[in-house]
């Protein structure tokens, strides 16, 4: 396996592998076995940031072994605005890290991949071989750019509307997990999904139910919306007293 990734093991938080269950994976050097070389972990995972702590214990521990490690940011500016710290210390590290440019930060399309001059090389003919890539990208270039520029800091907004829609949810009834970002779980009775869902759609809210049930706030639903879906569940006629 070349590839090792980091999952919930039922124990710690959420994206938190214990270093003996990492060490564990790891292939022997024998040729019977596909040698393992990447250790790659989300940040956020499920909307939780993991402690940087962990993270500089965990990536000192596999370059140790003599791993690279990849970092998928796919929010990472979420953990950014919310432990207030900078990118160079949200990423310290990591050998490689993609971030994504329309989740959260509201570009239409994109992601961006840094590290070393030779991984972005092997990087650019590896999208090539497999048919990747785009011609005429100005425009979502610069949609990018802009995303950088003028979208990261807001993303604190979306933070407290999760917190607020998570305080609805609870007074409402339902058993919520507190968001740490812009995620906020909820748990709903199976019995009651598709009555939930017809009720939801009856108020203009489209929801995918199940009976874990992820919410995201982004930077097109601002409070008022948020408020129409708290509305919209406590108005759900069936809940278990």
């Amino acid at each position: 396996m070349r590839i090792l990734i980091t999952n919930d093991d039922g124990i710690h938080s959420p994206g938190l592998t214990a270093l003996e269950r990492i060490a564990a994976a790891i292939k022997s050097d024998d040729y019977h076995f596909a040698r393992t070389r990447l250790l790659a972990l989300e940040n956020t995972i499920g909307g939780r940031v993991l402690p940087t702590d962990y993270l500089q214990q965990v990536t000192e521990f596999a370059h140790s072994r003599g791993l690279a490690t990849h970092l998928d940011g796919a929010r990472i500016f979420n953990v950014i605005v919310k432990l207030k710290i900078d990118e160079p210390a949200a990423v310290a590290g990591f050998d490689s890290v993609s971030v994504c440019l329309s989740k959260g930060l509201g570009a239409p399309a994109g992601s961006i991949l840094m590290g070393s001059r030779a991984l972005i090389a092997d990087a650019r003919r590896w999208r090539k071989a497999l048919g990747g890539g785009m011609r005429q990208a100005g425009m979502l270039a610069a949609a990018g750019l802009y995303a950088l520029e003028h979208h990261v800091q807001r993303l604190a907004e979306d933070h407290a509307n999760a917190e607020h829609l998570a305080a609805g949810l609870r007074e409402a009834g339902l058993k919520v997990t507190a968001p740490q970002t812009n995620v906020v779980y909820i748990e709903v009775v199976p019995s009651h999904i598709e009555a939930l869902k017809a009720h939801l759609k009856h108020r203009g809210v489209l929801a995918s139910v199940a009976p874990r049930t992820r919410l995201m706030t982004h930077m097109d639903l601002p409070r008022a919306k948020v408020d129409a879906a708290i509305q919209a569940f406590r108005e759900y006629p069936h809940w278990p007293s």
